[in-house]
């Protein structure tokens, strides 16, 4: 963020230098040709054309800065919604079964990986919780009789996931450290759930 906030205040006094010694130009070529007043209006020209074609390339060259960042921004938005998706279908088709198999909890473990890389803090933490509940309540590989439980904990979850793809979570300021930590928490609740089959 520096290094773009150094780049743009070095263009913006190379423009004031280009505007300064555009300005100085232009008035020694514009009384160098005051006896040839068709060479005046020439130099003129040449002068307007020049200063159309910088602002202009200055526009563009921000108006393509600001379409790569909203289409990343697009971009992430559809991999945070697609990673979720997959979350609570897994969820869902864990919950449905009479009992699951080794095969969802690699898989919920997985999703974890995929977290670490696109969700927002709340949602990491919110998500170490739930699989603080399944780890609790999946002693017999099956949430039967504890769906109450599964859902409290699922709602929390969709309550920041929702907030995550909103962009109204971003008061909660985390630490790298912190965030890391919530990371790791994660994967090793996932690992623990698996040993505990």
């Amino acid at each position: 963020m520096v290094s773009k906030q150094i780049k743009n205040i070095s263009y913006l006094l190379l423009s004031l230098l280009t505007l300064v010694a555009g300005y100085f130009f232009t008035r020694l070529a514009y009384k160098a040709t005051i006896d040839f007043p068709f060479t005046q209006e020439i130099v003129l020209i040449i002068l307007g054309t020049l200063a159309t074609i910088l602002i202009t390339a200055l526009l563009l060259n921000k108006q393509t800065e600001v379409e790569i960042e909203k289409e990343q921004n697009i971009r992430h938005i559809e991999l945070k919604t697609s990673t979720y998706q997959q979350l609570l279908d897994l969820l869902e088709e864990m919950s449905l079964k009479d009992s699951f198999t080794e095969k969802e909890i690699i898989r919920l473990q997985f999703i974890t990986h995929k977290l670490a890389v696109i969700a927002s803090p709340g949602v990491i933490n919110e998500y170490c919780s739930c699989l603080g509940v399944v780890k609790n309540i999946s002693g017999d590989n099956s949430f039967s009789g504890e769906m109450a439980k599964l859902h409290d904990s699922i709602s929390s979850l969709t309550v920041e996931i929702r907030k995550d793809i909103l962009g109204l979570n971003l008061t909660n300021t985390y630490s790298d450290a912190e965030i890391l930590g919530l990371i790791k928490k994660n994967s090793s609740r996932s690992i623990m759930t698996i040993d505990s089959k």
